[in-house]
């Protein structure tokens, strides 16, 4: 598994395991099928959704039994259109859900996170990143549910995005809550580098494409931990 750090900074943690590539599940260097999770697993189940996609894609996860962490790491570029669907189903009592989402647009990007809290306790968080390259669109949308009957859940969808000049970008959040939550929130962002930042990283020596490359890598690596 040292290639998803070398090659997508993706550093996995003592879990079991859920690898796709290029949106093709891979069972060989999985370690539970692919599928609802449906028992208590002694370690974090650690589902990873790396490379390069196209077209239509769409990633399921059902979370069916109490006390299970659940963590979801992707890292995702795309240079045509590309629609790409993240739906989060917790029906498990205490089950704790969390999400880094990286995403890399060159092209089209239609990009969809659902989380759906059916029972009490639950937790999904999600934090997506997007860079949003030279003249590209990305529509970015997240909708939070809370069932009935499903108090005291922890709901949270973030979006970040940094962005070039000529890029154009949506954020669409959306929340359904029906239950008291113990926290839902939702929020979206633009991060630009400060001229000082710029001036610091050229006047060390780097070319303005240097520059640019150095501060989307820092971007992408300044998440929070699990």
């Amino acid at each position: 598994m040292a290639y998803m750090w070398n090659e997508f900074n993706i550093k996995p943690i003592r879990a079991e395991t859920i690898v796709y590539r290029d949106g093709v599940f891979l069972p060989d260097v999985s370690t539970i099928e692919n599928g609802p999770i449906n028992r208590k697993y002694g370690l974090p189940v650690h589902v990873i959704y790396v490379g390069e996609i196209t077209g239509e894609n769409a990633l399921n996860i059902e979370i069916n039994i109490e006390n299970q962490p659940v963590f979801l790491s992707v890292n995702i570029t795309n240079k045509t259109p590309t629609i790409f669907n993240i739906f989060v189903k917790n029906t498990g009592k205490k089950s704790d859900f969390r999400a880094h989402v990286m995403l890399n647009n060159s092209g089209e990007l239609n990009y969809q996170c659902t989380a759906h809290h059916t029972a009490p306790e639950t937790t999904i968080l999600f934090q997506t990143k997007l860079i949003a390259n030279r003249d590209s669109k990305s529509k970015i949308a997240g909708t939070a549910i809370i069932d009935k009957n499903c108090d005291d859940c922890m709901s949270d969808i973030g979006f970040t995005a940094m962005a070039d000049r000529s890029a154009k970008i949506s954020f669409l959040p959306a929340q359904r809550i029906l239950s008291v939550p113990q926290r839902a929130d939702h929020g979206a962002a633009i991060y630009r580098p400060t001229d000082a930042q710029v001036l610091y990283l050229r006047e060390s020596g780097l070319s303005g494409a240097e520059v640019d490359d150095t501060m989307k890598v820092a971007f992408m690596n300044d998440f929070d931990l699990f």
